[in-house]
């Protein structure tokens, strides 16, 4: 993977991260808690509870880390496609991969880049999850939140649940991101193709369209299972719920009807348009500054 797509996936990846991390707070504490009448309420309470501060709880985390998962979610796909067609990035145009191509290559790159986000995705999950701030002694004690910061948070799940427990949910997010990242490209490149003339390149307009309805398609394929996902990271808190990914299912279905699996599908769908939009216009634009 070479120096130039680490750069560009992590700086395209920094700016979509933070331009979407509020709504995926919210999304977050819809899909976990059972205490919000909907968006709008989730949205007051977090404000008025936590300052405007509360929607970029867990951010940090993932901030620093997003140069290594960004930069895997792209270079694997670059390189898979490359072994897959046999064609450069900057080949792509005159000499256009497969879709057959494209998705294989998309699945591998969610494959990868869920192994590799799992720890990171918990965190980041479990801090989202906590409605005050860390404090001594000023909070009652059911009240107190359990982690200080990413760091302590890791080294907390470690200390109680093992090192498996770091990777909790993470068969779930491999089900997430294999088969949507597929269609996330698949998506990507067929409306770049068919918004942009034969042998011309697609204009920023094209590719924040693009990038954005990518977003939006594979989200809403993926929320089921996001619900699902972020709820067997939750668990083990207090106490084991769910025994695997097909109780949880059962277990949510049970309690709240199959309607459980659409929690935040319009938020994911809101949110997911800009900051896939912002990524890849990104990504496009320092790709082709740097080749």
């Amino acid at each position: 993977m070479s120096s130039v797509e680490f750069a560009a996936g992590w700086l395209s990846g920094a700016a979509g991260l933070v331009l979407g991390h509020p709504v995926d707070t919210v999304k977050v504490r819809l899909q976990t808690q059972a205490g919000y009448r909907g968006i709008l309420d989730c949205v007051v309470r977090t404000y008025r509870d936590e300052t405007v501060l509360g929607f970029f709880k867990g951010m940090s985390f993932p901030l620093l880390s997003v140069a290594m998962v960004n930069s895997i979610m792209f270079g694997a796909y670059s390189n898979a496609l490359l072994y897959l067609s046999n064609t450069h990035h900057r080949d792509r145009r005159s000499n256009p991969p497969s879709y057959t191509h494209i998705f294989i290559a998309g699945g591998f790159s969610g494959l990868v880049q869920a192994v590799v986000l799992a720890p990171m995705d918990l965190v980041k999950v479990r801090l989202q999850n906590q409605t005050h701030p860390y404090s001594r002694g000023t909070l009652p004690a059911e009240a107190q939140p359990l982690y200080r910061g990413p760091v302590h948070c890791a080294a907390n799940i470690l200390q109680k649940e093992g090192i498996l427990g770091l990777f909790r949910g993470s068969l779930a997010l491999v089900l997430r991101d294999t088969p949507t990242l597929a269609m996330y490209f698949v998506t990507y490149v067929g409306l770049c193709r068919g918004m942009t003339a034969e042998g011309q390149e697609p204009g920023p307009v094209t590719v924040l369209m693009a990038g954005g309805f990518a977003g939006s398609v594979s989200w809403a394929l993926a929320t089921p299972m996001d619900v699902v996902k972020a709820r067997l990271q939750m668990d083990g808190m207090k106490g084991k719920e769910y025994q695997g990914i097909l109780h949880c299912i059962l277990t949510s279905v049970r309690q709240e009807g199959p309607q459980v699996f659409l929690k935040s599908l319009a938020l994911n769908s809101f949110r997911a348009f800009p900051v896939n939009a912002v990524t890849f216009l990104s990504y496009e634009c320092l790709l082709k500054i740097a080749c």
